[in-house]
């Protein structure tokens, strides 16, 4: 027969164990982002169930990006990893063998429409002979906000898959969060209409809002090709001065990742106004007016609108 001393300590252990169960299972599920705009994305979906670790944070460039060890932690412990895919993370998949992860791994991006465009540049940078224009695939499918509704249809399945127990919360924070993108589309849309058709022409310092153009009927020119990493020639750089001369282009615009001498370069050779930073490859940090996916495009459809309106 059990003493009281045991019989006491028998109910307690008994009384914790559903406790360290539950600690357990409420544990967040560890898992990577490739790059800020994208770990955004996944914190809406998971919400308090997962822990994203991104690699590429805030300001940051994801083609230049260069990992170190300690990212290679990150990855090995992650139990998924999100990646946008389309050619983006040209330095993913190394890490991803250095790191010997036997995380899953979901590409952001999967169902998209790919934008195909010449590169000239890219091109040359392949060892091409001929010196002509060569189609390459365009990252940036984020900049339209119904691609952003697949990428979180992706997030939340590869969720759901690496943590079946969350099903239920995973579809609800996606339901929600996908509401609040159909009102974002709406937003854009009607502040589009409301500038000028022959106004809607911009300069942007690489070529990042292909997709957001295509979507919302604005063309966007800039010196750069879809990478930073391309330096833009001197030929390219002259003939945007004399289109922006010749059709009265009205605003250049910096990128929080770029370099911003050359488009203050252009703008000072054509008179073109000087339209602010917009943000089209990583997301503000958090002081600034584009720490989440929403913000950033919010942010950039006011600087669009306040410098073609008027």
């Amino acid at each position: 027969m059990l003493s009281r001393r045991s019989w006491l300590a028998a109910a307690v252990a008994a009384a914790l164990l559903p406790t360290l169960a539950q600690a357990q299972e409420s544990k967040p599920l560890p898992v990577v982002a490739s790059f800020s705009i994208l770990g955004d994305l996944v914190k809406n979906v998971g919400g308090d169930r997962v822990a994203v670790s991104t690699l590429v944070g805030p300001n940051g460039d994801a083609h230049v990006f260069q990992p170190a060890p300690a990212d290679a932690k990150k990855v090995a412990a992650a139990r998924v990893v999100f990646v946008n895919g389309l050619g983006f993370e040209g330095w993913m998949d190394r890490l991803v063998k250095a790191s010997g992860t036997k995380a899953s791994l979901v590409v952001a991006s999967t169902g998209v429409s790919p934008r195909e465009m010449e590169d000239e540049e890219e091109g040359h940078a392949h060892g091409a002979k001929d010196g002509h224009a060569h189609e390459i695939t365009d990252p940036h499918a984020w900049q339209s906000v119904a691609n952003a509704k697949l990428y979180v249809g992706n997030i939340r399945d590869g969720l759901i898959a690496a943590d079946p127990d969350g099903k239920a919360a995973y579809e609800a924070n996606a339901s929600a969060y996908l509401a609040k993108l159909d009102a974002l589309d709406a937003e854009v849309k009607a502040a589009i209409a409301a500038i000028p058709p022959e106004r809607r022409r911009i300069i942007t310092s690489h070529d990042a809002f292909g997709y957001f153009g295509a979507a919302y009927g604005m063309e966007f020119i800039a010196p750069q090709g879809v990478s930073t990493e391309a330096e833009a020639s001197a030929k390219d750089v002259a003939r945007i001065i004399r289109q922006i001369k010749a059709e009265k282009i009205p605003a250049v615009f910096m990128e929080n990742i770029s370099d911003p001498r050359l488009v203050k370069r252009i703008a000072t050779e054509t008179g073109a106004k000087i339209g602010g930073a917009v943000y089209s490859d990583a997301l503000s940090d958090d002081k600034g007016p584009a720490s989440t996916y929403i913000e950033m495009i919010q942010n950039n459809i006011r600087a669009f609108s306040a410098a073609l309106s008027s």
